[in-house]
């Protein structure tokens, strides 16, 4: 359940997914594409028979209620399509079938790529400078650890250095959306130095737009439809929220799944991060409009700015190692297939979740969007897969001849060693109580035969996954395509890019999920029995007609049975809290600082705690007596101990 609710915290308004090998149980294309790197021809006939072939089944076995898919070639649109439904009928007038021209969805994410566009046309006009300290612009200061200036190409890359924010993400009709306002309120502490680290943050994009409305003198919404929307004939389209009155009985409705009631229109209280509403036909325009083909009434960038927008963004002297693994463009994710170069993105809300890439040599790309999360928790994402990854291998086959590589046994062995141990994602919280989610997704790499990496579970998967080394620090996802870079000293890996806005991280012992968990489950045992004992110990000696016990000592059980007390409720407040958290609704302050309140008894109730049990050993009391006030010290001590470690008591309470 949690795990669930971390997954789906983290990519609403926007998670670019990388793509993995396809889900085996998702229907496969209704015709094999040739080997040897003869793929199919990309026409209408072809695109339009094998999505008839995947999509209506797959929709119906994975519990989503509609999709809309776009795809272009050489200056086309080869088709538009619409799957399911946009409105299931259920608790109103009848079903809706998805109409890709006139139904509009929720792009997540993929709106990343339009505010990318817009910042890059201020670039272009030299109204911004890519490189330039991005507080030059602002009209407030940035939270900054660092030194090392924050500029626009750190904002575009995912590697400003923020940790993770989720407050604010989504809320529904008559949500505040004040795009300065949200930048402003509690923002996200920088964790690590700009240009280092990609850590994906819905943040740094949100402020990108924010530059964009600041030089322009325009409202980002108003901007981007002008200057993006418009230019690129995507006349549907639109980040308004709510949505403008003529486009509004256009919008697909949203669902849990397909047998869900609908749910309410999503208001992203960063607009820039992941507003976008758009059909299938004008991402088709977007997606001509940036691989340079005629789109609307005139060009989004001219050809030296979008070649700057479409390459890697960033190199060794900043990335180090991780240079020579996936790489984000300005606002594109590397998503290379079958040695074709394809930059994309993927988005998600609550209840949609798009995936748009092109193929800039190959003048092609695809776009999909989902209503619906489905029956399963990763269903949504395993059928996007399954989508574009067959896309890439029906028409844009691997050649015959792949290139083999390979490293040295000894320094391979040498590497491995090295890279063993736990990691988590850098997109993560290390200020305040939230740190807790790093506990969720923990990988584990070891060492397997051959000196080959077992990652458990694989990036981006909820499956093993087995890496070789193939250059120095690069290792290949044996049988697959995923390809992962390490950055490391002569004693550590220091991280682990595993996607172009992801990288993992090395976990210290303490805090891995093999030792943080038990130390807490087992402490949470012992307050639990002994919180049961005192009401089960004074009815036996009632019944039993025992004197009350002594009164030496008592003001330290009193005070030790208050802790014990406290960080019981403190720990059913914090799983409470997540809860709420994580299903994107906000808890009060005075609720999560009344939770820290409890957790600092039961940490200052050590002492008494301590005293006690001295007091029971230096009175002989018995051993089970002293058994009992040592178990009690050691589960306080413990509860304690994990709540500093995992920030439980920060003054910071904002996520």
């Amino acid at each position: 359940m949690l795990a669930s609710a971390v997954v789906i915290a983290v990519s609403a308004a926007g998670c670019g997914a990388a793509q993995r090998t396809p889900a085996p149980h998702i229907d496969a294309p209704a015709a094999p594409a040739a080997a040897g790197g003869a793929g199919s021809a990309l026409t209408d006939t072809d695109v339009n028979a094998w999505l008839d072939g995947l999509l209506p089944a797959a929709l119906h076995r994975t519990g989503i209620a509609g999709a809309t898919v776009a795809v272009v070639n050489k200056g086309k649109i080869i088709t538009t399509r619409g799957y399911g439904y946009a409105d299931t009928g259920i608790g109103g007038d009848g079903a809706v079938p998805v109409d890709p021209d006139r139904h509009l969805f929720r792009t997540g994410s993929v709106s990343k790529l339009v505010t990318a566009t817009a910042a890059l046309q201020l670039v272009q006009s030299g109204k911004l400078d890519l490189d330039a300290d991005v507080e030059t612009y602002l009209d407030f200061d940035l939270p900054r650890r660092y030194e090392r200036a924050v500029t626009l190409r750190h904002l575009l890359t995912h590697t400003a250095g923020f940790e993770e924010r989720i407050a604010g993400l989504i809320g529904t009709d008559g949500s505040d959306v004040n795009l300065r306002k949200a930048l402003v309120t509690d923002p996200p502490e920088q964790i690590y130095e700009p240009g280092t680290v990609p850590a994906y943050s819905n943040y740094s994009n949100a402020l990108a737009g924010y530059l964009v409305e600041r030089v322009s003198g325009t409202r980002f919404e108003e901007y981007v439809q002008r200057n993006v929307l418009d230019r690129a004939g995507m006349s549907s389209s639109t980040f308004e929220q709510p949505l403008p009155a003529a486009l509004r009985d256009r919008m697909s409705k949203g669902y849990d799944n397909s047998a869900s009631p609908a749910a309410p229109f999503e208001i992203v209280g960063t607009p820039p991060a992941g507003a976008l509403s758009a059909p299938a036909t004008d991402m088709a325009r977007f997606m001509l409009a940036q691989l340079g083909e005629p789109a609307g009434f005139a060009p989004l960038l001219d050809q030296p700015t979008r070649e700057l927008m479409q390459r890697p963004a960033l190199d060794a002297t900043s990335l180090g190692a991780l240079a020579d693994g996936p790489r984000m463009a300005l606002g594109f994710f590397a998503e290379d297939r079958n040695g074709h170069r394809i930059l994309g993105h993927g988005g998600d809300t609550e209840y949609f979740h798009s995936h748009l890439q092109i193929y800039p040599d190959d003048r092609a790309g695809i776009f999909l969007s989902l209503n619906s999360n489905g029956s399963g928790a990763l269903a949504s994402h395993e059928l996007r897969e399954s989508v574009v990854n067959g896309f890439a291998d029906r028409y844009f086959p691997a050649p015959d001849d792949q290139p083999s590589a390979g490293v040295d046994p000894a320094t391979t062995a040498k590497h491995a060693a090295l890279a063993a141990g736990t990691y988590e994602s850098s997109r993560t919280v290390r200020s305040n109580f939230l740190t807790l989610i790093g506990l969720v997704g923990q990988t584990t790499v070891s060492v397997a035969d051959g000196g080959r990496l077992l990652f458990e579970p694989g990036p981006l998967s909820d499956s093993p996954a087995l890496y070789e080394e193939v250059a120095p620090w690069v290792w290949r996802e044996v049988g697959g395509q995923r390809t992962i870079a390490m950055r490391a000293t002569d004693d550590r890996v220091e991280a682990i890019g595993f996607d172009s806005a992801f990288a993992l991280l090395p976990v210290e012992p303490a805090r891995t999920s093999t030792v943080a968990i038990p130390v807490l489950a087992l402490s949470t045992v012992v307050l639990l029995l002994t919180a049961l004992s005192w009401p089960v110990g004074a009815i036996v000696r009632r019944r039993l007609g025992r004197a009350p016990r002594d009164r030496a000592g008592r003001t330290a059980r009193i005070l030790s049975r208050l802790a014990v007390a406290g960080t019981l409720l403190a720990l059913a407040g914090w799983v409470l809290s997540l809860s709420t958290i994580m299903s994107l609704q906000d808890v009060p302050g005075a609720m999560l600082r009344s939770i820290q309140v409890l957790q600092l008894v039961g940490l200052l109730g050590v002492l008494p705690a301590a005293v006690r049990l001295v007091d029971d050993v230096r009175r002989h009391v018995g051993w089970r007596r002293v058994t009992g006030s040592a178990a009690i010290l050691v589960a306080l001590a413990s509860a304690g101990w994990f709540a500093v470690e995992f920030h439980l008591l920060a003054p910071s309470i904002s996520y």
